[in-house]
């Protein structure tokens, strides 16, 4: 028999374990999808009339669609910075690495009560524990610890595992399947999945889906076409849509927050119709083409109608975003400014300016090209200075010196923002760079035929 005072402290065992597993179930599940090489003008919703992307305008229909999402340039850059909500200017090293020193959304999940998962490119350092060292706890991953081909036939490796497929499989649906069992199996419990995905990057080779897919081709240089690009884009939309109709299946669908991104502008080589007039993609380069992409949040629990967002949105924003949705603590160096009111349809702290600190860092020239800009106006620390409303693919740089008006006032202001990041960039993060560029320059030395 119980003894009576034993009975309140019971109960209150009792309801406290009933709160945290009501915290728990109120979590939502967090789902970022990433497209490789695939810019804004990509989407019919965003007025794109080139391509098929009925299962993305159904999510932005629903859900909501951001007009000014603006990420870098190019792949590696934008993934540290999403990554980790901070700047390139603070801690990105080089192209391909991702500094193990970091911490990134998928730490700050796991300890948060996550699930963690990953599917998709990686392209983010070789070591085989990489994923699980960076916070996720499964990992179906192409381009880690070597780089195979992706698409026909494809090279991934399964937490660290290499595995090679030969019997007609398609990279891109191999990784969706991943996705597909993770939410799944993980469906009783919170979970974040962050899926890179490996299209629409060329080579633009034909899809499963395609009159010309060959089940036997092997490589990266079989069949390539700038034509596929359509196919792709639409095998793309196709698994998307695979996916939300998977958490649909599960009855987990009002409670997913799924959100879908690209990681930097369109190929140089695709030209795409966008609101009636040509539009050549610009990966690589530092005007709108290259860093404007479409950005689509879908969460029916938050979102009861379709709405159009026109708040500038930075790649460093999805961290303490996807943290505050989670409950989960965001580290005070952050760069980046939660969107989660916007989600939820509330009017939050739009930011007033976007910043990018841009390099590859792929050889010892250490180029950077580092802007600011807002709605109307864009400034580089070299002075260049464009009224974007007038000039959109900056072909007519206008001298700070003779503005006059509101380009006056919008090109102090932006050289203010500058001014904050004069001194951010950590002089031992280039010194680190030069040294590990210097020993991979170095020429191996010859091994004596004696002591082969």
């Amino acid at each position: 028999m119980t003894p009576k005072f034993i009975l309140p402290i019971l109960g209150a065992l009792l309801t406290v374990a009933a709160q945290t597993a009501q915290a728990a179930a109120s979590k939502p599940n967090i789902i970022l999808i990433m497209a490789d090489d695939f810019g804004y003008e990509c989407v019919t919703a965003n007025g794109g009339q080139s391509y098929q992307t009925p299962h993305l305008d159904r999510l932005a229909a629903r859900g909501m669609r951001f007009e000014h999402c603006h990420v870098l340039p190019l792949c590696t850059p934008t993934r540290v910075q999403l990554m980790t909500g901070m700047y390139n200017v603070r801690n990105y090293l080089r192209f391909g690495t991702l500094m193990r020193s970091e911490t990134t959304f998928a730490h700050l999940l796991k300890k948060a009560g996550y699930a963690t998962g990953i599917c998709g490119k990686w392209q983010l350092g070789r070591e085989t524990d990489a994923p699980q060292h960076f916070g996720f706890d499964e990992a179906l991953l192409w381009q880690h610890t070597r780089r195979p081909p992706r698409y026909a036939n494809p090279g991934l490796e399964h937490n660290g595992v290499e595995k090679d497929f030969s019997n007609g499989e398609y990279g891109p649906k191999l990784v969706n399947d991943f996705a597909l069992d993770f939410v799944a199996r993980h469906k009783d419990k919170p979970f974040f999945l962050y899926y890179p995905m490996i299209l629409t990057h060329d080579p633009f080779q034909p899809t499963p889906d395609s009159a010309n897919w060959d089940p036997k081709a092997v490589g990266e240089n079989v069949n390539k076409n700038v034509k596929h690009f359509a196919d792709m884009t639409a095998y793309m939309d196709k698994m998307i849509g695979r996916l939300d109709a998977k958490l649909g299946e599960l009855g987990i669908r009002d409670n997913t927050l799924l959100m879908f991104i690209g990681d930097n502008g369109t190929h140089k080589s695709v030209t795409s119709r966008f609101n009636g007039a040509d539009y050549q993609g610009g990966k690589g380069t530092t005007t709108r083409s290259g860093h404007h992409v479409p950005f689509i949040a879908s969460w029916p629990a938050a979102m009861k109608e379709g709405r159009v967002n026109r708040d500038l949105i930075s790649a460093a924003d999805f961290l303490p975003t996807i943290c505050e949705a989670a409950g989960a603590s965001v580290p005070g160096n952050v760069d980046g400014v939660s969107f989660l009111p916007q989600l939820r349809g509330e009017r939050g702290a739009p930011r007033e300016w976007l910043y990018i600190w841009y390099s590859p860092r792929q050889r010892l020239d250490l180029t950077v090209r580092e802007f600011v800009f807002n709605h109307g106006y864009k400034l580089y620390r070299t002075g260049e200075f464009y009224d974007l409303t007038a000039d959109p693919f900056e072909e007519k740089p206008l001298t700070v010196a003779s503005l006059t008006g509101a380009a006056a006032k919008g090109a102090k202001k932006l050289q203010g923002v500058l001014d904050q990041f004069k001194d951010a960039r950590p002089v031992e993060l280039d010194r680190q760079f030069e040294r590990s560029i210097a020993g991979a320059e170095q020429p191996k030395k010859k091994k004596n035929k004696k002591n082969r």
